[in-house]
């Protein structure tokens, strides 16, 4: 494809005038995040799936299952050892089952500081993948709430059900009902576990989860539930298989970093596998970038953190404005040079962004143990 420049016009952004850039010739790229993707043989553009998110269902979860199977072997086999670990407090793991609203059985992941028996913020965390795959209990999710509870809080991490696993198929809302089941949880053991605050907080499809979580809570009448959010990358649009044109008009960094280390087929498959028939395409609680402000309104203290290099960096930005909109209290930063999730998954090469993430969640849910207590 030639692309032709109007040497009037400033000249866009990675594949949006180049389509044929690559991590290794994007100059936004920083060497660590670069060397990270090197090693791990992704630094070049991810390819389309050979499955339609249009095809039979059968043929796109079979493709979503592959998708997993994937993700979860790099999630497996992904050093996590920094070469100078960050100082931190010891931390114990336990697990708490509680049943949720189909009957189901959920699993509760609670990490906490050893060493600390003064009431902690608390972090509950939804893991990503596109509320449709990943295991909860994996080395880069386990690390990430290690380090969460080290730097000084407590983390229930929640086993939600998946929209695709080996054994069923689970379409919204039910990885999303689990969710709520934790948060309702946390809440209500607030002085047993020794929370100060309860804070959602989840990346990806996580962070999708972690703000529907609160919509939901808002409209069931149960506003106490939920302190505060903080969305990291959050996918939240559904918005994969638009046509160029749309992406480039409403949300460009679908194009401008399509590829680069998530690809927008890939990630439309799972959008089928979540909302099968598409019924949900617009509703806020599926896909919040469709929220109006009086949607979000009266919602819980935000944190929106997007990555530059991501496809999804730009629906996490109107989300913010969004809120700001409605007059909630939000703060959205952007971190420069990194892909969509790195500051978790690619601990080992990303040291200070990893580092920053970590005490900008633990300070915020600290923050909000502060207005808790005025409550």
């Amino acid at each position: 494809m030639t692309t032709t420049h109007n040497p009037s016009l400033p000249v866009q952004p990675g594949r949006v005038s180049s389509p044929d850039r690559t991590p290794s010739t994007d100059p936004r790229f920083f060497p660590e995040m670069l060397a990270g993707l090197r090693a791990v043989g992704l630094d070049g553009v991810s390819t389309p799936p050979p499955v339609a998110a249009t095809d039979a269902l059968d043929t796109v979860l079979a493709a979503v299952g592959a998708a997993h199977a994937g993700f979860q072997a790099l999630y497996d086999a992904i050093p996590l050892d920094r070469i100078a670990e960050p100082a931190g407090r010891p931390v114990e793991h336990s697990n708490e089952t509680i049943v949720g609203t189909d009957g189901n059985a959920i699993k509760l992941h609670i990490f906490r500081p050893s060493d600390v028996d003064a009431p902690l913020p608390g972090v509950v965390y939804s893991h990503g993948g596109g509320m449709t795959i990943l295991t909860a209990d994996n080395p880069v999710h386990r690390q990430w709430c290690t380090d969460l509870a080290a730097a000084g809080s407590v983390v229930i991490m929640v086993d939600f059900r998946n929209a695709w696993t080996a054994e069923a198929h689970h379409p919204f809302p039910a990885g999303l009902e689990d969710c709520f089941a934790g948060a309702i949880w946390a809440h209500e053991h607030r002085n047993e576990l020794g929370l100060s605050s309860v804070v959602l907080q989840g990346e990806s499809g996580g962070g999708n989860l972690a703000i529907a979580t609160a919509m939901l809570a808002k409209k069931r009448g149960h506003p106490d539930v939920v302190d505060g959010v903080y969305a990291s990358v959050p996918y939240i649009s559904g918005a994969y298989g638009w046509p160029r044109e749309r992406r480039i008009a409403e949300l460009p960094s679908l194009v401008e970093n399509d590829g680069y280390f998530v690809e927008t087929s890939m990630m439309d498959l799972l959008v089928r596998a979540y909302d099968p028939d598409g019924a949900h395409r617009e509703d806020p609680i599926a896909w919040p970038y469709f929220a109006s402000e009086d949607d979000v309104r009266g919602l819980p203290p935000f944190v929106v953190s997007v990555n530059e290099l991501d496809p999804l960096r730009d629906e996490g930005i109107a989300f913010a404005r969004t809120l700001a909109r409605a007059g909630v209290e939000v703060s959205a930063r952007m971190n420069l040079g990194i892909v969509h999730g790195s500051e978790m998954i690619f601990r080992h090469a990303l040291g200070p962004a990893h580092e920053s993430a970590i005490r900008d969640i633990v300070g915020f849910a600290a923050d909000r143990s502060r207005v808790a207590r005025g409550r």
